[in-house]
């Protein structure tokens, strides 16, 4: 296994990707979440939604707190 062909000093470091909900361009390693843990760090294990981006929409998402079990 050689690890040399598989990882690139510029697919950790110099990879820039855009978010495709806000628009903003971040660093790959620090502004977006891998998706496929089994591809290792080539770009496309990385999702195209920022984190800040995810957070706001699973936060949007949450279940109503309200709601409680019925009293039968």
């Amino acid at each position: 296994m050689d690890l040399d062909k598989q990882i690139e000093l510029e697919h950790l470091l110099f990879s820039q990707r855009k978010c495709r909900v806000c628009g903003e361009v971040k660093n790959l390693i620090d502004g977006f979440y891998k998706t496929r843990k089994d591809k290792g760090a080539v770009p496309s294990a990385y999702s195209y939604e920022c984190k800040s981006c995810t957070v706001k929409r699973v936060k949007s998402k949450k279940i109503n707190s309200d709601w409680a079990y019925p009293d039968w």
